[in-house]
């Protein structure tokens, strides 16, 4: 039943949901904070569980390019059942920890085309769930993300857009998530693979390292300690030219 139609069924006005964050900006392996204040309506109810939800845009749950209907759950905090009195209003704060493989939204700083995430809240009364309250928030790279996307764009890489995949990618040892972002660059004209070739690149982080996957090839561990550009991009050409020139 809809969480709308059952209210009215009772004829009152609908309790209300509202997750106010600490910050719209995160980090994997950070901790996303945020109050969540109730609203009593008309009358008496029973608040079964509220569900405060990191969300991503799944590429293949979704009709179109831009649509956004149906996200993938990355983490949750729930709150337990009370009883909320006609008018009241309650407030629970709340800390979900962000889990190191969350799909990033920007990088360098820059909002990437593709990723979207959000902080979703649902309300959930006898069975009936309202989904009312859905904050869109920006997804911030690691600094070693940063660094790859920094030797990419030195290198002459131009990159195309991002995608959040459902399942296990080819190469991902250590993936603990059920989804896998697909980062997409166009190679530089100077490796002479004609001006549409791509390269899918796949980050799996951890708290002190992480995984590379090129294509097919990997995965290539690099520790955070000791990452610099420099190294970045040495690495990274010198692979592309051996994997993809020879």
């Amino acid at each position: 039943m809809a969480f709308r139609t059952f209210l009215s069924s009772l004829g009152v006005n609908a309790p209300e949901v509202t997750a106010v964050l600490e910050s719209d900006e995160i980090r994997p392996g950070g901790t996303l904070r945020a109050r969540v204040i109730v609203k009593g309506g008309g009358a008496d109810v029973r608040i079964e569980r509220i569900s405060v939800q990191l969300v991503t845009r799944v590429e293949a749950a979704e009709p179109t390019e831009k649509s956004w209907d149906n996200p993938g759950v990355v983490a949750y905090q729930a709150i337990s059942a009370f009883d909320l009195a006609a008018g009241a209003e309650r407030e629970h704060g709340l800390a979900i920890e962000v889990p190191w493989e969350t799909p990033i939204t920007h990088a360098l700083g820059r909002r990437m085309r593709g990723p979207r995430a959000a902080v979703r809240t649902i309300l959930e009364i006898d069975n009936a769930v309202d989904r009312g309250d859905f904050d869109e928030i920006a997804v911030h790279a690691l600094p070693a993300h940063d660094l790859f996307f920094d030797a990419y764009e030195t290198l002459g890489f131009r990159f195309d857009e991002a995608a959040v995949k459902t399942g296990r990618v080819t190469g991902g040892r250590n993936q603990t998530s059920k989804f896998w972002q697909e980062l997409e660059f166009f190679f530089p004209a100077d490796y002479r693979l004609g001006p549409l070739a791509q390269l899918e690149t796949v980050f799996i982080a951890r708290p002190d390292s992480l995984d590379l996957i090129t294509g097919p090839h990997g995965p290539y561990p690099f520790d955070y300690a000791g990452l610099t550009l420099d190294r970045c991009v040495a690495w990274l050409d010198d692979h592309c030219r051996t994997r993809w020139q020879n």
